[in-house]
């Protein structure tokens, strides 16, 4: 009784075997992911001290979020979930260990680096609808919501996890080693989904156009909604403006705080602990009522953290700074998908939800080469600091619209 008040649904869904043996080999493929990307981004500027290579090598492994996964979910319905998954989980374990084996044989460059990050990013996201859509088949309808939570709170603990391994083993063995124990935090999760057996049929490929169709019908149907379109573009100027701060903490790291991987690793656990914290008060809350203005104050947060951060006087302030910034990133993210679900209809779903994806995953790669390349002629805080200013514009112009919108995103259906 004790477990089921603290933890409700989630101790319910965690009793079912083979959801929990996915999500811990979920989880400690996340933690490996996030390793792996602290690792590249660590090794791109050790390998050239350029925010324009830290900003393209991001943007490498980030921008096929903003191309592939537009199509991933109908690729996914036509091959089935279980092969996209273990397909793209061979490319990510062949891909981490390649790069690992170079980094230790002091054969990697920063175009190699370059060309690695674009593949290993379009294995990701090619295999990222499939991972989320499965939790579907492997827990019943009134455990979903429990098991779709504990995925959030799953990727945002390994953001405390993951950099805070990578960080310490970074500067006692190097990269070389992370990426390794990438590789092999890959294979464990693809053993875990070999031994997975779902009853899939693989659906006939359709008219040479119909993926570009029902494409075009998604765009159309975010931009005829004016609640989801509303979200979409608050979505986009988080993404294009403070999310990219991520993307560039090894140069913020080194240059505004001159700390090295540990004061990375600190930075990033930092926004992962404020992440958690507000997944788990969002899980509790439990309502859709009052997600709206959630969502507008939090964009306003978060660029004042961004801002607060970039000018804090040590370290330690700065880790607090972002902390915040977690905090209001993670309830904006999570209030803005939870008002997308709550408005969009059944049959658009699936295709708003990928656009959704690709607006909150892909454009922070496009963000940070920006930034990356405005911080070469104007100074990293600069560059950062400005757009995250930029930000506050979007939130005056999401006040005067607030009230308008909630009544069309919170409505109740009957």
């Amino acid at each position: 009784m004790l477990r089921t008040r603290v933890f409700g649904g989630a101790a319910s869904a965690l009793r079912i075997p083979v959801y929990r043996n996915y999500f811990l080999g979920h989880f400690i493929a996340s933690n490996g992911r996030w390793m792996y990307r602290m690792s590249i981004g660590w090794l791109a500027w050790d390998l050239t001290h350029s925010t324009l290579w830290l900003g393209a090598v991001a943007f490498a492994d980030l921008v096929p979020s903003a191309v592939l996964t537009i199509f991933a979910g109908a690729i996914t319905d036509r091959f089935g979930y279980m092969r996209i998954i273990r397909g793209s989980l061979l490319v990510v374990i062949l891909l981490a260990a390649l790069l690992g084996a170079l980094v230790l044989a002091h054969a990697i460059t920063v175009e190699l680096l370059l060309v690695i990050a674009l593949l290993s990013g379009s294995a990701e996201s090619l295999g990222q609808p499939a991972r989320l859509a499965i939790v579907n088949a492997l827990v019943p309808r009134y455990d979903l919501s429990s098991a779709i939570a504990l995925g959030s709170t799953s990727f945002n603990a390994s953001r405390i996890v993951g950099p805070s391994i990578a960080g310490l083993l970074i500067e006692a063995t190097g990269p070389g080693v992370v990426m390794l124990l990438c590789a092999l935090a890959a294979f464990y999760f693809w053993m875990v989904v070999r031994g997975i057996h779902l009853e899939e049929k693989s659906k006939p490929a359709q008219q040479g156009d119909s993926l570009w169709r029902d494409t075009l019908a998604g765009f159309s149907y975010v931009l005829d909604h004016r609640g989801i379109r509303f979200v979409m573009i608050l979505l986009t100027a988080t993404s294009l403006l403070v999310r990219p701060v991520i993307e560039l903490l090894p140069s913020i790291a080194d240059k505004v705080f001159n700390a090295g991987p540990t004061g990375l690793s600190l930075m990033l656990a930092s926004i992962g602990v404020g992440a958690v914290a507000a997944s788990l008060v969002l899980a509790r809350r439990g309502q859709t009522q009052g997600l709206t203005r959630v969502l507008v104050w939090s964009t306003f947060g978060t660029g004042i953290c961004v801002a607060a951060a970039l000018q804090a006087p040590s370290l330690k302030w700065g880790a607090v700074a972002f902390c915040c910034m977690g905090v209001f990133m993670l309830c904006g993210n999570v209030s803005a998908q939870t008002l997308v679900q709550n408005s969009v209809s059944s049959e658009m779903r699936a295709r708003v939800l990928g656009l959704f994806i690709v607006f909150g995953h892909g454009l922070p790669a496009l963000g940070a080469l920006v930034q990356g390349w405005l911080a070469t002629f104007f100074g990293l805080p600069a560059a950062v600091g400005g757009s995250a200013i930029l930000m506050l514009a979007f939130w005056v112009w999401a006040m005067f619209r607030q009230r308008r919108m909630s009544s069309e995103l919170e409505r109740v259906s009957s």
